[in-house]
C-alpha cells in the first residue's frame, strides 16, 4: 500500500480546497489587514502579561487589562495609519514592509514610555510597567513580521506545488554579478516560467561550491562540452545565458552543442537593460535566428547625423513600410522641424501615426496617404514644404509579384522616383536619397531593372549644370525581419507544423538587421557630395537552407523528422546570389568601415530621359507587357531574366 492511500480521502479534499482558496484568493481588503494586525496585537499584549504574572514584578493596578490593551491598540492603529503598514500585499512583502512595520512598533513603545513618565511626574505613578511595554514591542513586531512571512512563503509553496512542474529547469551560464542578479529575480518570482538549476561557471578554476542553494559547477574543457557532460546529471531543459556576455561564435557553438543534445537555448538582456522588474518576463526569449547571424555591432557618428537632421524639414516616402517606418522612428530622435512621413497604404501610415503621436508628443509631423507617381499631388506637398532633406523609400520589393505585374513595378520604383528626383531638384532639395538595392546588380528580375534604372536617373539628373540638390544612393540586401521577407516566412511554416519551403539548396542570401540599414543610411545622407552610390558591408552570406534547418532547431524541433524541408526551385526572377557592384564599377572606403562608395557609370541624362518616356507611354497605355520590358532592357542592358516568361527577350 503506497503512501497516498494511506492519507484519508477527506485530507486530501481538505488539502486541496485549501491550496485552491490561497491561490485564487484575491488581494485582502485594508480594514481586514489591520483588523488582523490588532488582532496580533492583542494577542501579543496577552503573551506579554502571562509570562511577567508569575515574575516578582509587580504591576500597576491604575488601569484594567482591557483599558490598558485598549490604550495600546488605539495607539497601534495610528501608527498603522501613520506609516501606511498596512498598504503592502501580504503574500508579496517585501522588506518595505517590514520597515513599515518597525517604524510603527517604535513609535507606539516611544510614545507609550514617554506618556507613561509624564503621567508618572504629574499624578506620582504609572500605567504601564516599563518591561511589559518593552515585552509588548518585541513581540508584536515579532509576530506582525512572521505572519507576512508566512503568507508570503504559504502562497509560494502553493504556487510552486501548482506550476514547479510547469517550468523549465535551465542552466545558468556565467558567475558574475549580472547573472547572479538574473537568477536571484528568477528564483524571487514565483510567476516565472523558468527555473534555475544550477550555475555553470567557464573564468575560474574552483571546486564545487553553492550559491543561493544552487550549484555551481566551474568547467574544466570548452563551455559547449560540459553543458553537454553534465547535463544529464542535472536533468536540465535548457540554458539561460545573457546575451551581451558571449560573443556570436559563442553562442553559435553553444547552440550547436544544445541542439545536439536536445536541450533549449534561452536569450536574456543585462538586468540594468530592463526598465521595470517585469521587463525580465518579457525578455527571456528562445534564442532566435538573429542572435546567430555573425553581424558586427554597427556605430555611427551621431553628433554628425543630429547636424544633419536636426531643425530640418524632411520627407520620407514610404514611411510606413519596414524601412521607412524605421528611418521615421531613428528621424524622430534628432529633433527635425518638420517630419512629413508619405504612404499610399492606410493601415500601416495609421500605425505610424499612433505611434508618432504616443512615443514623440512633441514632434512636429503630418502623414499623408499619397501615392508617389500622382505628379500633381507630390507637387503640392513639395510647394507647400520645401524640403530640406528627402528619404526615398517608397517602392514595391516582392519579385515574383512584380514579375507578374511588372507596369505597377516601373511605374513605383521607376517613374515615381523620377517624378520625386525632378521636383527635388525643382524646390531646391538640399539632399535627396534614396534607398535601392543589391537586386539592382545584374539584375534577372523586372524589379531589380526598374530600381537600376531609377539609379540611372538620379546618377544622370546629377550631373545637369543647374542641379544643386545632392542626389545620394544607398544600396544593400536583405533585411532581416521586413514584411514578406524570409525569416517570418519562415517562422509562420514552422508555427503551421511545416513544411518549410526552400527554392534552391544553395541559395545565398545578405542579411542587416532593419536597425542597421537605417543607421548607414542616415551615416550615408551625411557623407555625400552628389551622384554616388554607397554599397553596405553586409558581412559573410547565409545559405538559406542553414538558416532553415537553425530556425527549426531553435523551436525545438528536428529538421526533416518533425519539419519536412521542401527544395520547390527558384521562382520567377530569382537568382541564386546577390551582388552589390555592376560591372564598370568599383569601390573606395569612406571615414565609415561598414559603407563604401561606388564609382559609377556616367550616363546621357536626355537618353535616359526618353527612355523613361518611352517606359510611361508603354506602362500607361494599353499594350503587351513583352514590349514594356523590351525597353526595359535596352535602358538597362545588364538586365537578363531567370527562370522568368521575359528570357526570350534577352
Amino acid at each position: 500500500m503506497n503512501r497516498k492511500n494511506k492519507i484519508p480521502k477527506k485530507l486530501i479534499v481538505l488539502y486541496s480546497h485549501f491550496r485552491r482558496f490561497v491561490l485564487e484568493q484575491s488581494y485582502l481588503p485594508r480594514w481586514i489587514v489591520v483588523l488582523i494586525d490588532l488582532c496580533i496585537c492583542l494577542f501579543s499584549y496577552t503573551i506579554t502579561l502571562l509570562i511577567l504574572r508569575d515574575t516578582p514584578l509587580k504591576f500597576y493596578d491604575v488601569l484594567s487589562f482591557p483599558q490598558k490593551a485598549f490604550i495600546l491598540l488605539s495607539l497601534h492603529l495610528v501608527c498603522f495609519m501613520l506609516f501606511r503598514s498596512y498598504s503592502g500585499i501580504i503574500r508579496h512583502s517585501t522588506f518595505t514592509d517590514v520597515y513599515r512595520l518597525a517604524l510603527a512598533t517604535a513609535c507606539v513603545l516611544f510614545i507609550t514610555i514617554t506618556g507613561n513618565r509624564l503621567f508618572e511626574m504629574f499624578v506620582g505613578y504609572r500605567i504601564f510597567l516599563s518591561t511589559s511595554l518593552l515585552l509588548y514591542a518585541f513581540f508584536s513586531f515579532t509576530l506582525l513580521t512572521a505572519f507576512r512571512i508566512t503568507v508570503k512563503e504559504v502562497y509560494r509553496f502553493f504556487r510552486k506545488a501548482a506550476s514547479g512542474n510547469l517550468k523549465k529547469r535551465v542552466i545558468v551560464l556565467g558567475v558574475d554579478d549580472q547573472t547572479i542578479a538574473l537568477t536571484q529575480a528568477l528564483m524571487s518570482d514565483s510567476s516565472s516560467q523558468y527555473r534555475p538549476i544550477a550555475f555553470l561557471n567557464s573564468t575560474e578554476k574552483r571546486g564545487k561550491f553553492k550559491l543561493m542553494g544552487l550549484p555551481v559547477i566551474s568547467v574544466q574543457g570548452s563551455l559547449p562540452e560540459e553543458i553537454c557532460n553534465y547535463n544529464n546529471e542535472l536533468g536540465a531543459d535548457g540554458v539561460l545565458l545573457v546575451s551581451n556576455l558571449f560573443t556570436i561564435p559563442e553562442k553559435n557553438t553553444i547552440a550547436e552543442c544544445c541542439f545536439a543534445n536536445g536541450l533549449g537555448v534561452y536569450n536574456i538582456s543585462l538586468p540594468e537593460q530592463w526598465k521595470k522588474p517585469s521587463d525580465m518576463q518579457l525578455r527571456i526569449t528562445p534564442m532566435q535566428i538573429e542572435d546567430l547571424l555573425e553581424r558586427n555591432v554597427i556605430e555611427t557618428d551621431i553628433k554628425l547625423i543630429s547636424e544633419d537632421l536636426y531643425n530640418k524639414t524632411i520627407l520620407v516616402t514610404g514611411g510606413a513600410g519596414s524601412i521607412g517606418s524605421e528611418l521615421v522612428r531613428q528621424i524622430a530622435v534628432f529633433k527635425p522641424k518638420k517630419l512629413i512621413v508619405l504612404d499610399n497604404a492606410e493601415s500601416a501610415l495609421h500605425n505610424i501615426d499612433v505611434f508618432l503621436k504616443k512615443n514623440f508628443p512633441d514632434l512636429k509631423y503630418q502623414c499623408y496617404l499619397a501615392d508617389i507617381t500622382l505628379k500633381g499631388r507630390m507637387q503640392g506637398i513639395f510647394k507647400k514644404f520645401l524640403f530640406d532633406v528627402v528619404f526615398h523609400a517608397a517602392a514595391y520589393k516582392h519579385v515574383p509579384m512584380i514579375e507578374k505585374h511588372p507596369r505597377e513595378g516601373i511605374c513605383t520604383n521607376t517613374l515615381g522616383t523620377r517624378v520625386l528626383a525632378d521636383l527635388a531638384h525643382k524646390y531646391r532639395c538640399q539632399r535627396f536619397i534614396m534607398i535601392s538595392t543589391d537586386k539592382a546588380v545584374r539584375p534577372s528580375n523586372v524589379m531589380g531593372a526598374s530600381k537600376r534604372a531609377a539609379e540611372m536617373y538620379v546618377q544622370a539628373l546629377q550631373r545637369q549644370p543647374d542641379v544643386t540638390t545632392k542626389f545620394i544612393t544607398t544600396r544593400f540586401g536583405n533585411v532581416l525581419g521586413s514584411n514578406g521577407s524570409v525569416i517570418p516566412f519562415f517562422r509562420e511554416q514552422i508555427k503551421n507544423g511545416g513544411p518549410v519551403t526552400v527554392t534552391h539548396k544553395d541559395i545565398i542570401r545578405y542579411f542587416m538587421t532593419i536597425q542597421e540599414a537605417c543607421q548607414l543610411v542616415l551615416q550615408a545622407g551625411t557623407m555625400g557630395r552628389g551622384g554616388e552610390i554607397f554599397v553596405f558591408d553586409m558581412g559573410k552570406p547565409v545559405r538559406i537552407l542553414d538558416m532553415a534547418e537553425r530556425m527549426i532547431k531553435l523551436s525545438g524541433l528536428v529538421p526533416y523528422v518533425d519539419i519536412p524541408i521542401e527544395i520547390t526551385g527558384l521562382r520567377e526572377g530569382e537568382k541564386l546570389y546577390e551582388e552589390l557592384l555592376n560591372d564598370g564599377e568599383c569601390t573606395l572606403p569612406t571615414f565609415h568601415p561598414k559603407i563604401m562608395v561606388s564609382s559609377v557609370v556616367e550616363y546621357d541624362y536626355q537618353e535616359v530621359k526618353d527612355a523613361l518616356d518611352e517606359l510611361s507611354y508603354l506602362a500607361n497605355n494599353v499594350g503587351k507587357k513583352k514590349n514594356l520590358i523590351k525597353r526595359l532592357k535596352i535602358l538597362v542592358p545588364e538586365y537578363l531574366s531567370q527562370n522568368s516568361v521575359y528570357m526570350d527577350l534577352d
